[in-house]
């Protein structure tokens, strides 16, 4: 019988979860779900992408080797493949897991286009329901359909803790969360970066089923582009290859997302619900999410991932980023 594959411990151990760094002229530290975001002087943010995985808004308690890395990497990419039509916040990239960028006034908003009925929004079709975010969703439709035109449902941004929550355009001016004229440039930079995402993604034999973005402002008013996009963990990918067949058979779509994450989280009694446990992460299951993380960095981008040195990510960090500060001055 063929052995098993016994997981990497150098890599299972050589994680970034948290950081705890003191860079020059820092002013604050904001500590997100999966990135940590140092002010430099009110001027740059450093963001770290951590290796953190959370999943139901729930951080889960051990982390991811490569995943900050991927993200990173997967977020500059797109920043730079859509500059053209959508301004973003990012000037440099010191380290395969630190993006910095202007510091900008984020919008209370995450901008949610979906083209396909998937995840969430299929959850909620099959509880009856035909409205998300005040947008009509037809009848007739069955999971993982293509919507007739991609539709915008936005949530709120959640605060540590709490969960996003779906919104509707209407409310959100109502309460004042953004204005009518800074909300149209919301909703046309969405549906253009979807576009541009949609093309980049079937020129790789991808299906760009869903994905958020989120905005901010910068000093000046300038609205960009800001955290991360057409990531993993902000995306969900189908393989155009098959698509159809596939739901003509009613064969669930083979997809490139973290949507196995949440899968897996469900089979084993976990929605993020009050009372419920996570579910033991064995180095053995970890390894797996790392090199399905891989496979998704491989296919989205078209190109080889190249890991970076994890035997002391933090000290890596640390001397890339005071660098990086120093050649500023």
């Amino acid at each position: 019988m063929p052995s098993l594959k016994q997981p990497n411990i150098l890599q299972m151990s050589n994680t970034i979860t948290t950081t705890n760094f003191n860079f020059p002229n820092q002013k604050s530290v904001y500590r997100g779900k999966v990135r940590e975001v140092y002010n430099i002087n009110d001027d740059l943010l450093v963001m770290v992408a951590t290796d953190r995985l959370s999943a139901f808004d729930v951080v889960l308690p051990k982390g991811i080797p490569y995943k900050g890395q991927i993200l990173n990497q997967i977020a500059t990419k797109f920043m730079e493949l859509t500059a053209d039509i959508v301004p973003n916040w990012l000037i440099a990239t010191p380290d395969p897991s630190v993006a910095v960028g202007h510091l900008c006034e984020p919008f209370k908003v995450e901008m949610v286009i979906r083209g396909y009925l998937s995840g969430h929004a299929s959850r909620e079709y099959a509880a009856g329901k035909r409205l998300l975010c005040g947008v009509a969703m037809p009848e007739g439709l069955k999971e993982n359909d293509r919507f007739p035109e991609p539709i915008i449902t936005p949530t709120t941004k959640a605060d540590n803790g709490e969960h996003d929550a779906d919104i509707s355009r209407e409310a959100i001016l109502a309460n004042g969360l953004v204005t009518e004229e800074d909300y149209i440039v919301l909703e046309n930079y969405t549906r253009a970066l979807f576009k541009r995402g949609t093309e980049i993604a079937a020129s790789r034999g991808l299906i760009l089923v869903d994905t958020k973005y989120e905005f901010g402002k910068t000093k000046d008013g300038q609205i960009v582009l800001i955290d991360e996009i057409h990531t993993p963990d902000s995306s969900r990918y189908f393989y155009a290859e098959g698509y159809q067949e596939r739901q003509n058979k009613g064969e669930e779509q083979k997809q490139l997302s973290k949507e196995f994450v949440r899968r897996w989280l469900i089979e084993n009694g976990f929605q993020g619900k009050e009372g419920q446990q996570i579910p033991e992460m064995t180095d053995a299951y970890i390894e797996t999410v790392s090199d399905r993380y891989i496979e998704l960095y491989e296919n989205i981008l078209g190109e080889k991932f190249v890991k970076a040195d994890i035997s002391n990510i933090n000290e890596r960090i640390e001397k890339n980023v005071l660098a990086y500060l120093a050649s500023r001055k």
